[in-house]
């Protein structure tokens, strides 16, 4: 059964600036990751992202939720990919926080 994996992600840049620097940073991680990870589908609707993902030889789906002060991932992982995830969820914090300082 699915697993819920949740990431909140603080910042300070504000609704609109955080989505710019989301979209530009998720096609990056894309480039970067392609051979672990393709994405199927990517839907942004306003302050939402709805996507669908293979991992591993998993499926999974899930949202980015972005807010005035802070960015939220919520994914729906298989077992498998559970298990990774949380032992991934410093390195995934990380990289959304250089998506998301000040310059």
């Amino acid at each position: 059964m699915p697993q819920p994996f949740i990431v909140s992600i603080p910042h300070k840049l504000g609704k609109d600036e955080a989505i710019r620097r989301m979209k530009a940073g998720l096609s990056s991680i894309q480039s970067q990751y392609g051979q672990l990870l393709q994405v199927h589908e990517e839907i942004w609707s306003g302050d939402r992202l709805a996507f669908r993902i293979t991992a591993l030889k998993q499926q999974a789906s899930g949202t980015i939720d972005v807010a005035e002060d802070h960015v939220k991932l919520e994914v729906m992982l298989p077992w498998l990919l559970a298990g990774l995830a949380h032992g991934a969820q410093a390195m995934i914090r990380e990289r959304a926080n250089r998506m998301l300082e000040k310059k």
